[in-house]
């Protein structure tokens, strides 16, 4: 560490299906060539250091279905109220600490499903069953925003969120899930897929595609969390 350079704390851990490590570790060299002194943590527990999380200009965090104690959601919540940013991607950031609401308000959206393919199709038993082509929609208003500035409505083949959010977002992208013939909602349902949030001093950044690496390689989800984690920091 230096004095003079940025620092990037990645907090990872979790459901090991979305691949915590293999893809944090895509994004270190990027973080690297952008400046920032790179610390990896594979527990919430650096979050009780307050006095640490002071001097971090951006947490990423890829942490699935996870339990958090109050003293590092407090450290976490104001060290981001204060000016540190936090980013992330699916359910490591979207689906952390689902016991913890002010997690939730923090982060301004969580998991709630990701509808399966059709009965029909042929089912594996595996989390593949869950991934269907669907459209991450720019919203036109937003197609000026820095982090996706350029990019153009694009499609993925993976899982496709519905997250329950609130009005508060800036929202810069949606994805609408279709009311199918054996769905039990009856029209269809649009949520954000990529959104930030202001909280304090802070910012906070979300992309709920990223499964696995595979999506996250994908050159527009990668330019997104690239862009965003700059977004986020402080």
């Amino acid at each position: 560490m230096t004095a003079t350079s940025k620092q990037a704390l990645v907090v990872r851990g979790g459901w090991t299906g979305h691949e915590p490590v293999e893809t944090t570790d895509a994004f270190v060299p990027y973080l690297t060539g952008q400046g920032y002194d790179v610390r990896i943590e594979e527990s919430t527990a650096v979050y009780a250091d307050t006095g640490y999380l002071a001097g971090v200009d951006v947490i990423v965090q890829t942490n699935t279905m996870s339990t958090i104690e109050p003293d590092e959601l407090r450290g976490l919540i104001a060290a981001v109220a204060a000016g540190t940013g936090l980013a992330g991607w699916h359910g490591g950031i979207a689906d952390s600490y689902r016991n913890s609401s002010d997690y939730l308000q923090l982060i301004g959206g969580q998991f709630a499903a990701h509808p399966p393919k059709a009965p029909r199709e042929e089912l594996a038993g595996e989390a593949s069953d869950n991934f269907v082509r669907y459209t991450v929609d720019i919203v036109p208003e937003r197609a000026d925003h820095p982090i996706v500035a350029g990019l153009d409505s694009f499609e993925l083949t993976t899982e496709q969120y519905w997250v329950l959010s609130d009005e508060y977002n800036d929202v810069l992208a949606t994805t609408t899930l279709p009311a199918r013939d054996f769905d039990p909602w009856h029209r269809p349902v649009t949520c954000p897929a990529v959104w930030t949030r202001q909280w304090g001093q802070g910012r906070v950044f979300v992309s709920t595609p990223g499964h696995e690496l595979a999506v996250v390689q994908d050159p527009n989800v990668r330019t997104i969390i690239e862009r965003g984690i700059l977004w986020a920091s402080r």
